[in-house]
């Protein structure tokens, strides 16, 4: 048929998906040659998944893949500053981009570049002919300067997020409809592109000047009518700048391009052509699950090993959840127990009725022993789908004993020479453990993938599968429901239990596969062997022990805190001068901005005011009405978050509170604490310290704290050269009072608390490459005073100057930095420009000192349990730089100088600072006293 109505065009951005790929996946080079493919091959997948998911009555007719030209478009010759800012291709990727041009032509995609113009453009072109000739439009991209286009026919969708856009999801994104975005645009810049725009205006006041006006020329030309005198001004003496920049941002939609639309229409791939490139990418899996799409067999791909071996491991077929097997009988467990015996491996992972794994109850188990070969051993399933009155509490047909499985797994999971393979093990070795099963040795792929891959995307399963194997696993969702009508896994019928478990134990083994070698090409291999691996049965056996706490004087503090609470009201309506909600960001706003007329206020998209904790914060220098509210908040947040919230998650069985620490959180190798995070209860206040009180020890024994002293200080003036403070902590000096001294040239015997107090805070502020602003917001000073200070922080300590420059230096150069224990915190946006770039350096100079600081107590609690095998003692809790022990009150004395000799020797041999690592102890009979 001719091309018009009840045709669909596809218009994919290319260049987008392109870097996509490339920032998605971790380097990978071909093997016969070292070529960079990484990007490719994530295109490649990209476009497989395109073309499987585009099927039915909403598939594409035509589709083309459009690519921005190399060089310079008509846009730099109006104004040649034009995205002047942006940074170079990175060095690996520039071989990559005509490969994926051969890509796409291997797939039987048109493929469409013009020099002289922007993908944009083309795509504006080819929409509005597609959408005049009376066809639909999907434009697959997310980029804002095509937002736009959309109207009548044409559509976005943004791929990443499978989210479509239309002319409501226009107007939430710009405040106006498509016609009107060129003018909003023009208004507010680009900082990423270089248009310039109106300086001082953002979208939100752009939008509002133009639906005030009705379009930019109207507002231009009656700016001199507007009120507000600075956004007047701005207008009026930037008029041609922004005219301008209406054209940089406008899209040329009726370029001359020798085109037809029958050239767009889609085709089957020419297999031998699509084939052949795959093979010559040397893209194996990918190869296979094509080859299987057509219907052929997939050319073998040879390759000749590098000497220190390949990585991609067995070969992998596609993955089919319907070929798993269900098992429900001694006879078919034991035949699997011999593969695993057999192979010397096995991936494995638990089903249980939820994430609680001090309380769930186990209902299967899966194993994996290659790739495709899985199975489900379904343990405690009901016959019934609902667990309300009418719901049946009886176990469906077809499983085992929960005691005659663990009877035959219990063996194979402890023997040392069998290797057990996880994703997120901490989980299942604590749920085997409460059933008598102490799983060893282990490997686990989240872990595998967060030593290499830390800064650039989360380690889960479902992440993991989709960037390494291309596939989307089975929703946990799609069992279980969501909200109050979701079930429990016990729920879940064993035929689809079956699918989605075993896909979990074959999703793993791949994983393995993929991710182990490449531990070694990353140079990772120590971090993950002496800092990963090792923490998971020490972290597993903290949270099992779990921290005694006080019910009873959780609640006292709770009633306490109410009371005082019910103070801070009463004192707020006097200042006030009337009663109103103090819990209401929007009636707190009222009296601050409408009634006492202070600035600094913001407004919610209703119009409300909002009072964030930041502009509170920078309020409370100037009154006390904001500075109270603050301390009402603070004292809400620890009575909700703690002294109430803390009484539901004691153990009824134990007593005790038992946190989960997540290994692969955070970036810098810092654990996190939750349900519930006992990492964040605050210190600084006295009502804060005095949460504490509630972790208790048990009659007999006591509490003892050990913390690092000052070990990110410690560690900054070893990687940065300050022989200032090098030595002041090798004489075990006030090392804030000898910096105040060194910076305000006030001698050691007149030092004030006030001075030194300012000092502590630079000192841990410059750490965190913290401002002038937040400066004087945490000593609540004027701000050019809190930029003195650190002005003269740095002449006095030129060395930190320079490894924050060095440091910056080598992010952007590496796009990582490193610990001196080698992990790997990578740094995607380093490059970034506008309000992120700053936050991306202050990470990337903090991720060094803070990761080290991480490795050293990693590296102490892994030695921990050897160190106190025979003594009276138990490790409970870290804290960040502290460990806390519950011990025997005879053996106190003994337990802290084990304690101390470890933590302190933690770095070494691997490291050896040029200053001592010092650890502080306290002992009590609670939580407050011992620290």
């Amino acid at each position: 048929m001719s091309f018009g109505k009840g045709c669909h065009l596809h218009l994919v951005d290319g260049s987008a998906f392109i870097f996509r790929a490339y920032h998605a996946l971790p380097p990978l080079t071909r093997k016969s040659d070292g070529l960079p493919i990484g990007a490719v091959a994530g295109f490649c997948n990209m476009l497989f998944k395109f073309i499987e998911d585009n099927t039915g009555p909403d598939a594409p007719t035509h589709v083309a893949v459009v690519f921005d030209y190399s060089g310079k478009s008509f846009r730099n010759d109006m104004y040649p500053l034009y995205k002047a800012n942006r940074p170079p291709a990175p060095e690996d990727l520039v071989p990559q981009f005509p490969l994926t041009r051969d890509a796409t032509r291997a797939f039987n995609i048109c493929c469409i570049e013009k020099e002289g113009f922007e993908a944009d453009d083309i795509i504006a072109t080819l929409a509005k002919r597609a959408d005049k000739a009376g066809a639909r439009v999907t434009i697959l991209s997310s980029d804002k300067d095509l937002m736009q286009l959309v109207g009548g026919g044409i559509e976005m969708l943004d791929p990443m997020k499978n989210k479509r856009i239309g002319v409501e999801g226009v107007e939430e994104k710009f405040g106006v409809g498509p016609d009107r975005v060129v003018d909003v645009q023009a208004l507010a810049g680009d900082s990423v592109d270089n248009v310039p725009g109106a300086p001082g205006i953002g979208i939100k006041t752009a939008a509002l000047l133009i639906n005030e006006y009705g379009d930019l020329d109207t507002l231009l030309e009656r700016a001199g009518e507007i009120k507000q005198p600075k956004r007047r001004q701005t207008l009026i003496d930037n008029v041609e700048q922004i005219r301008i920049s209406r054209d940089l941002v406008r899209l040329d939609d009726d370029m001359d391009m020798d085109l037809s639309f029958d050239e767009l229409e889609l085709k089957d791939p020419d297999p031998e052509t699509l084939l052949t490139f795959l093979a010559e990418m040397e893209f194996r899996t990918l190869t296979n699950r094509v080859a299987k799409k057509l219907g052929m067999d997939a050319p073998e791909i040879k390759v000749a090993e590098p000497e220190s071996g390949g990585t991609d491991g067995p070969e992998m077929p596609e993955i089919q959840p319907d070929t798993y097997e269900w098992v429900k009988d001694s006879t078919a467990l034991k035949a699997w127990i011999d593969r695993i015996n057999g192979r010397g491996y096995v991936a494995f992972d638990t089903e249980t009725t939820g994430l609680d794994e001090m309380r769930a109850d186990l209902v299967g188990i899966s194993l994996a022993v290659e790739p495709g070969q899985a199975c489900y051993i379904p343990l405690a399933h009901k016959t019934s789908q609902t667990d309300d009155l009418f719901g049946s509490d009886d176990l469906a047909d077809g499983q085992m004993p929960l005691d005659d499985v663990l009877a035959l797994l219990k063996p194979v999971l402890e023997d040392p020479a069998i290797l057990k393979i996880g994703q997120n093990m901490k989980y299942d070795a604590k749920i085997l453990a409460r059933y008598g099963v102490d799983i060893a040795p282990i490997d686990d792929t989240m872990l595998m993938s967060y030593a290499q891959n830390a800064g650039l995307h989360n380690h889960g399963m479902d992440t993991l599968s989709d960037r390494y194997l291309g596939h989307t696993p089975i929703s946990i969702k799609s069992l279980l429901g969501t909200g109050k009508t979701a079930i429990t896994f016990d729920r879940v019928p064993v035929e689809d239990a079956v699918k989605y478990a075993a896909e979990d134990a074959d999703i793993t083994l791949r994983l393995w596969h993929t991710l182990k070698p490449r531990l070694h090409s990353a140079k990772v291999t120590r971090v993950y062997e002496r800092l990963e691996r090792p923490l998971v049965p020490v972290l597993a056996q903290m949270e099992m022990t779990g921290i005694k706490v006080d019910r009873d004087v959780l609640s006292r503090m709770s009633n306490a805190f109410a009371q005082k609470m019910a103070g801070y009201e009463a004192e707020l309506y006097e200042i006030a001068g009337k009663e109103f909600n103090v819990q209401s960001p929007a009636q707190v706003g009222e009296i601050l901005f409408d009634q006492m007329g202070l600035e600094g206020g913001k407004r919610t998209k209703s119009g409300q005011w909002s009072t964030p904790a930041d502009v509170l914060a920078d309020l409370a220098t100037e009154h006390d009405f904001a500075a109270r509210v603050l301390d009402y908040r603070q004292l809400q947040k620890l009575k909700s978050t703690y002294t109430d919230a803390l009484q539901d998650h004691i153990h009824p069985e134990t007593g005790r509170v038992h946190t989960s620490y997540s290994i692969a959180g955070a970036n810098t190798g810092r654990l996190a604490s939750t349900d519930p995070n006992l990492q964040n209860i605050p210190v600084r206040s006295e009502e804060g310290r005095r949460i504490r009180e509630a972790f208790v020890a048990p009659e007999g024994t006591r509490l003892i704290s050990l913390d690092y002293s000052q070990i990110e200080l410690r560690i900054l003036a070893h990687v940065a050269g300050i022989d200032a403070l090098k030595q002041a902590f090798r004489d075990g000096q006030d090392i804030h009072a000898m910096t105040a001294s060194e910076m305000f040239d006030v001698p050691m015997d007149q030092m004030t608390p006030d001075i030194r107090r300012k000092a502590k805070a630079i000192n841990f502020g410059v750490i965190y490459g913290i401002s002038g602003f937040g400066l004087a917001r945490n000593l609540r000073i004027p701000r050019t005073e809190a930029q003195g200070f650190i002005d003269r922080y740095f002449e006095r300590f030129p060395g930190i100057r320079k490894y924050m420059d060095d440091t910056v230096a080598f992010a952007k150069d590496h796009k990582r930095v490193e610990t001196l224990f080698g992990r790997q915190i990578h740094t995607p946006d380093i490059d970034a420009k506008g309000p992120h770039a700053g936050f991306a350096k202050r990470a990337a100079i903090n991720a060094p000192i803070q990761g080290t600081a991480a490795d050293i107590i990693r590296r102490a609690m892994i030695r921990m349990p050897d160190a106190i095998a025979k003594l009276p003692a138990k490790m409970l809790l870290q804290v960040h730089d502290e460990l806390i022990f519950e011990v025997d009150e005879g053996a106190v004395d003994e337990v802290i100088g084990v304690v101390k000799g470890v933590m302190e020797g933690a770095a070494e041999p691997v490291v050896k600072l040029d200053l001592p690592l010092i650890v502080d102890a306290g002992v009590g009979l609670n939580w407050a006293e011992a620290h």
